[in-house]
């Protein structure tokens, strides 16, 4: 796969640190557009959450398949089969559950909530890879979740259970960051990759179901065929991004996808977020930039 052949000269003129940041920013727009369409589906259309995520993903995988049947074979070999399937199973639910989210919740709630992820893999960093649990990163995960709970308001009156998807799909997806932190002392990029795009599909049709898997058509199938593709162009922008360009750089430009989120909800919906939403969004953005700040310090040779 790769991306349109002006975008690509255009990269191939720009340095590394450009070239990673522009890719982040089209990634983030990408998957702006296909939360756009996923809640657009699943709460204008009715389109149940999981034939959805099933359709999305195996669309994604189909757009995928040349890279993967490339790959694949050689990919194959593994000795951690059960942590490949764990994997797997805690990326399904995440995926599930967000799906399932933003049936039910405004985008730029979900994204808000989201962005509580990185917290999450800071505490199991702690619990299952023996990381140092450090001052700072303490101190990051509790102005981070104390920024979440101003954004889900479970005092209030208008607070309602949907809005603990998008934080299941975070803790989820941490988890999913983790075993694949974990996996790399044996496993290869290959290895991984593959296995979570062949894994994927089963899982999501079996979920799918119970509420049939049929896409449909007219608009319906033309959001899932856009969502499919779209979704496949994001995670080739998004490792293309980390191959040229520091991790550690790039995660700013990936807090860009909030106001992207927001500005598509407002134009598409017409959801305007409360303050409490902007408070809540910089708790979280400044625990993590205070973050960023304080590991990129101490990586730093003396």
């Amino acid at each position: 796969m790769t991306l349109p052949t002006r975008l690509t000269g255009l990269i191939a003129t720009m340095g590394p640190a450009r070239s990673g940041a522009l890719l982040m920013v089209i990634a983030g727009t990408l998957f702006a557009l296909i939360n756009l369409m996923t809640q657009y589906a699943t709460m204008m259309l009715a389109v149940p959450s999981a034939r959805m995520a099933f359709w999305q993903y195996f669309i994604a995988l189909l757009f995928s398949l040349p890279w993967v049947i490339r790959e694949g074979l050689r990919a194959m070999k593994t000795n951690s089969l059960m942590l490949h399937l764990i994997r797997v199973a805690a990326a399904v639910i995440g995926v599930q559950l967000w799906v399932a989210g933003l049936a039910h919740v405004p985008i730029w709630q979900a994204i808000a909530l989201i962005m509580l992820s990185p917290f999450f893999v800071t505490l199991g960093a702690n619990l299952f890879l023996d990381e140092a649990a450090t001052l700072e990163r303490w101190l990051a995960v509790t102005t981070g979740f104390a920024g979440g709970m101003i954004i889900l308001a479970p005092w209030s009156e208008s607070f309602s259970l949907y809005v603990l998807y998008p934080v299941g799909a975070a803790a989820f997806w941490a988890l999913t960051s983790l075993l694949t932190k974990r996996m790399t002392r044996t496993e290869s990029p290959e290895s991984l990759t593959v296995y979570l795009l062949l894994l994927l599909i089963p899982v999501n049709f079996g979920l799918a179901l119970e509420g049939g898997v049929a896409p449909g058509g007219g608009v319906t199938a033309l959001i899932l065929i856009a969502a499919g593709l779209l979704t496949a162009l994001a995670q080739y922008a998004i490792a293309k991004a980390y191959a040229i360009a520091d991790a550690a750089y790039l995660q700013p430009f990936d807090h860009l996808k909030l106001p992207l989120n927001v500005g598509f909800g407002v134009l598409a919906f017409g959801f305007v977020p409360p303050g409490s939403m902007w408070i809540g969004s910089l708790m979280i953005l400044g625990a993590s930039f205070y973050l960023l700040r304080q590991e990129s310090r101490t990586a730093q040779p003396a």
